[in-house]
């Protein structure tokens, strides 16, 4: 007998909290039904639901007629995921869960069988710090001319408008020097930017999975086109309730800015920059919403600064 689909409560609050409850609700609402539908689709057999489970996706594994292993991925569709598909196409299973059937429009996903419960978190920081860039060595490759995927020059100009805006909302939670430099860095950064690759976009560890036939892989990319040095943001600011609880946080993120430039041959100060504006927008809407972890992203922004 077929298991049940479960809609892990995680992927409920985070959905509500970062979506609003008028887009969340119905999307989660029509979840079971949308996962018979591909599993009835694409011939498959539903194992156990991964929990708890992504941020913004239901993620089930499953097999396939022949046997196979597969994972079949639900997703909540935005400008942040729409081009999942295409980047995935693109690395061909090179740094990248490998894709094997999509329905792009409704951010259904049918991908390799990675093993979900195993992580770079698994590791101790050093450690999972050079898999990881051993990972982002080969998802930065060459776009093709007809590439659709967001640039990241059109996202630093959106920031340049939004950071500001939602600071004055909130009431200034942070200093306005602060805000003041996100700005300069991401007109300055963007413009200066040496040839575009395919960037993940959201490569911390626990976005990258153990596997069999390679060692480590990436899921859940956010894709942009951009230099490398933007990619390294979440890197700089992983395993954040960690890094707060040290005795010297800053001493850590900076660290952190170096050893990654130094690993991949990038200018520190880009990396730098561009994680101070990432960490700092992320905060900011975190705080709008009502995420706890947006506090301490200002903290990493203040830190960067």
């Amino acid at each position: 007998m077929t298991s049940p689909v479960e809609v892990p409560d995680r992927l409920v609050r985070t959905a509500v909290r970062w979506c609003g409850e008028e887009a969340a609700r119905p999307w989660l609402a029509a979840l079971p039904e949308v996962a018979s539908e591909y599993l009835d689709r694409w011939g498959l057999t539903h194992e156990r639901t991964v929990l708890p489970g992504g941020a913004l996706s239901l993620t089930l594994l499953v097999r396939r007629a022949d046997g196979t292993p597969a994972t079949l991925k639900l997703g909540f569709v935005d400008r942040y995921t729409a081009h999942e598909a295409e980047a995935l196409t693109m690395w061909a299973g090179h740094g990248a869960v490998r894709l094997l059937d999509a329905d792009v429009p409704r951010g259904a996903l049918l991908l390799e069988r990675l093993q979900p419960d195993v992580s770079l978190r698994s590791l101790p920081e050093d450690r999972a710090m050079l898999e990881a860039v051993e990972v982002l060595r080969h998802l930065w490759i060459a776009p093709p001319d007809d590439c659709g995927i967001d640039l990241v020059a059109d996202r630093a100009e959106v920031w340049t408008r939004s950071i500001p805006r939602r600071h004055a909302a909130l009431g200034g939670p942070c200093p306005k020097a602060l805000v003041d430099e996100a700005v300069s860095l991401c007109s300055g950064l963007a413009a200066s930017q040496p040839s575009a690759v395919v960037l993940h976009a959201d490569c911390h560890h626990g976005n990258i999975l153990a596997a069999e036939r390679a060692k480590w892989l990436a899921i859940d990319p956010r894709p942009m086109l951009g230099e490398p040095a933007f990619d390294l943001g979440a890197l700089v600011r992983d395993r954040l309730t960690t890094v707060v609880a040290e005795t010297r946080p800053q001493a850590v993120v900076r660290r952190r800015v170096t050893w990654l430039a130094d690993s991949l041959d990038l200018d520190a100060e880009r990396v730098r920059g561009w994680a101070l504006v990432q960490a700092l927008a992320l905060g900011l809407w975190c705080v709008s919403a009502g995420d706890p972890a947006g506090e301490d992203l200002l903290s990493v922004a203040e830190w960067l600064a």
